[in-house]
């Protein structure tokens, strides 16, 4: 395989797996081989065994960094601050990608950055949908509720309003308290019960603030 027929048959695709090539009368070994020497020449990317991106200048579209968490890992959804930043829901942009999946816990080192993926059971993989991430780019996401929920899932005292606060959490009535609720009772756990009260709470302080007080008219 040559460099050009490589280029033809991904194209515009933002990530390719190795098993892309491999289709028809083709040399397994020889295709392998020029995956790496095209690595080695800084032609691909290589994010993990088997998955590449095309480097610049070669690459037409630039891979979201919500795409390359699904694909680096399977299964598993963007979530925790990486989604609360992305839904607006906290002030920081998250440099860091972090995943949950079902799979054993690990941090990879990328061409295309850092990505964490933190372990929960599988009765607890839920509340994610496919988002549109732009430039015909879909990955699985959580839904902004359950972002929240995951993020005091995993952070002991997660759940009380100290540490709430101190995520500087904002834009609050984006959240669907119902929905809120609603996922914390199918974790059936009691930290995400006792969370979603807390949040309700914040929710509430922050609508209040947003009333504008106006003064009495003049007797």
């Amino acid at each position: 395989m040559e460099f050009r027929e490589l280029l033809r048959i991904v194209d515009d695709i933002p990530l390719f797996e190795t098993g892309l090539l491999l289709a028809g009368d083709v040399d397994p070994a020889n295709v392998r081989r020029q995956l790496s020497r095209w690595t080695a020449a800084r032609k691909l990317l290589q994010l993990r065994r088997g998955l590449y991106a095309l480097a610049p200048p070669y690459q037409k579209v630039t891979p979201h960094p919500f795409l390359v968490a699904n694909y680096l890992v399977k299964p598993s959804y963007v979530s925790l601050q990486a989604a609360l930043a992305h839904y607006g829901l906290i002030p920081e942009y998250a440099a860091e990608i972090t995943s949950v999946t079902t799979n054993r816990p690990e941090q990879l080192e990328t061409p295309l950055g850092r990505y964490t993926f933190r372990h929960v059971k599988a009765r607890r993989f839920y509340g994610y949908r496919r988002l549109d991430v732009g430039d015909d780019q879909q990955a699985f996401v959580a839904r902004p509720e359950k972002a929240l929920l995951d993020q005091v899932y995993l952070q002991p005292g997660g759940e009380k309003l100290p540490y709430l606060r101190g995520l500087r959490l904002q834009n609050l009535e984006r959240l669907d308290l119902d929905v809120l609720h609603r996922l914390a009772a199918q974790a059936e756990s009691p930290k995400l019960g006792r969370a979603a009260v807390n949040v309700a709470t914040l929710w509430e302080e922050e609508r209040d603030d947003g009333y504008e007080v106006l003064p009495e008219a003049p007797g």
